[in-house]
């Protein structure tokens, strides 16, 4: 098959959702073409079998902004006619999903063959964006347009028949790790970088958004660090790193909270962890937390969203109520000062992995679904 893979190329669940699953369907012999406003980070220089198109948006004084939705329909048309597109697979409902529509229609009135759309939705484009009256009716529109639809998990489904005007029957195909790859590996001294003998190492990896509920990371981790030695590794970049500073500083922990901004490959601070917090307000899936998981980290979260999908509460990890700030630092304290209880935690979320998320086990569905919707 011929696939366009249309996602944000920044930092985020639905870019490296895209990015990764684009280079799993190249390695398993489709031609794949990547379409993005930037070279998705992941996404790396020599890819066989991806080709990456970039967006160009110019800039016009009548303009006060670029008109990205227009320019992206423009370029998915022009590639459908120039390589003979299967599949147009929008990850992330606005603009994506709008822009692959408008580019069938144009390419509709050429009267040329016109490639199916398949729309993945990652989450806050429905709970957060979608949400939003001033986006929702382009949203449902988008969505009942598409040809195939898909959500990351059984939560964020329920939450876009609920809250949006959709009637388009919707698939779960849940996220996933190349486990090749998403591994603990070896620490090679990184670990001594950070924490002395005795201490903790706690990790929060994020989009750092409002949704990640940076003040209660901080919080969460301060309890912890009362009663056990312990540093705090915050990775990634976003709005609410300067706040995670701030507040840091103004527990006096600010020493032991170390922003590490935006990182390619997590999986070497992952490997150096001892335990992983995600206190967010919602989680359509939580990525983050797999990524944690298939390095043998366990993970603190709150029950929310898609999480309870992945997580299983004293099994494979520890969920909470978001405002349950305590339960989640004693949980926290629970594994960091009980060995056995880590290994057999880790153990266990690393056998979640790779039963249900590895993509071996997902991406041949997507491949299935994109020959139903091909099939009509």
């Amino acid at each position: 098959m011929k696939i366009a893979i249309v996602c944000y190329a920044s930092i985020g669940g639905s870019g490296i959702v895209a990015t990764e699953l684009a280079k799993c369907l190249a390695a398993r012999g489709h031609q794949v073409h990547v379409v993005s406003r930037e070279q998705p980070f992941r996404l790396g220089d020599d890819q066989p079998g991806v080709t990456f198109h970039q967006v160009l948006t110019p800039s016009y004084p009548l303009f006060r902004e670029p008109q990205y939705l227009l320019s992206l329909a423009t370029r998915i048309a022009q590639l459908a006619r120039e390589v003979g597109l299967d599949i147009i697979h929008a990850h992330y409902a606005i603009p994506h999903a709008t822009a692959a529509y408008l580019a069938r229609q144009i390419l509709e009135s050429k009267g040329g063959p016109t490639p199916k759309v398949v729309t993945t939705l990652h989450g806050t484009d429905i709970t957060i964006v979608g949400s939003d009256p001033s986006y929702a009716e382009t949203i449902g529109f988008s969505i009942d347009r598409s040809d195939g639809v898909t959500a990351v998990s059984e939560s964020l489904k329920a939450d876009t028949y609920r809250g949006l005007p959709v009637t388009r029957d919707i698939r779960v195909i849940p996220n996933f790790l190349d486990c090749r790859i998403h591994h603990r590996v070896p620490a090679n001294g990184l670990r001594e970088q950070f924490a002395g003998p005795g201490r903790s190492v706690v990790i929060h990896v994020s989009n750092f958004r409002p949704v990640k509920r940076i003040d209660t990371v901080i919080d969460v981790f301060a309890r912890i660090r009362a009663r056990q030695p312990s540093v705090l590794l915050l990775v990634g970049e976003g709005p609410d790193l300067p706040l995670a500073r701030e507040l840091a500083q103004q527990r006096g922990i600010g020493e032991d909270v170390l922003a590490l901004g935006g990182q390619e490959d997590v999986r070497q601070f992952l490997s150096i962890a001892d335990l992983f917090l995600l206190p967010s307000a919602t989680e359509s899936f939580g990525l983050a937390a797999l990524e944690a998981m298939a390095c043998d980290v366990p993970v603190v979260a709150s029950r929310v969203g898609g999480l309870p999908e992945v997580i299983e509460h004293g099994v494979s990890g520890f969920l909470h109520p978001p405002d349950e700030v305590e339960a989640m630092a004693e949980s926290g304290l629970a594994v960091l000062t009980d060995p056995a209880l880590h290994a057999r935690i880790a153990a266990a979320a690393r056998r979640v992995v790779h039963d249900r998320f590895c993509a071996e086990k997902i991406v041949p569905r997507y491949e299935r679904f994109y020959e139903e919707v091909l099939a009509g």
